[in-house]
């Protein structure tokens, strides 16, 4: 599976916005187009979109901008691929509409793309935009002088396992 680009668009002016809570002046469109090399023209639409769902909050004229419509920590990734893809039908047979395949019946494909489409977003659904923007975790010191990465904070509760000696 593939995000379309309106998708991946999308990820990054809330990632963008994200990363920029609690900044006193709200991002601006010209600001993300000119980080990510992005026409404005089409940012401007995913804006508009990505407001009519509450994602983000806009303010017209000076000192206007963008800003999340939501805590990061509330805004789940599996959530924004629903509202910006389209099509999630894997192979024909997803659609009973188009479907021609003579196997329907007999094949166990389907269920399988299925199963591992659903898997697909509940490992989306289990990411926040918080996560993605969160700060790295500092590096500790290892014996020997090699250096470790420190793992960031649990998610969901979980334990973190043991940091890994990095070569």
């Amino acid at each position: 599976m593939r995000l379309t680009q309106w998708t991946d668009y999308a990820l990054r002016v809330l990632m963008y916005c994200a990363a920029s809570e609690g900044r006193a002046q709200p991002v601006t469109i010209t600001e993300i187009a000119a980080q990510h090399g992005i026409s404005r023209s089409h940012l401007m639409k995913i804006v508009q979109e990505l407001s009519a769902q509450g994602l983000l909050g806009t303010t017209r004229g000076r000192g206007g901008g963008l800003r999340l419509g939501a805590p990061a920590t509330q805004i789940r990734l599996g959530d924004v691929v629903r509202l910006t893809e389209a099509d999630f039908d894997m192979v024909e047979c997803f659609d009973p509409a188009v479907n021609q395949c003579r196997l329907t019946g007999h094949c166990r494909l389907r269920g399988v793309l299925s199963e591992a489409t659903q898997s697909y977003l509940a490992v989306l659904d289990g990411v926040t935009l918080a996560d993605l923007v969160a700060r790295p975790a500092a590096t500790v010191a290892a014996p020997m002088g090699r250096r470790r990465a420190a793992l960031p904070t649990p998610v969901l509760g979980l334990p973190s396992p043991a940091p890994l000696a990095l070569p």
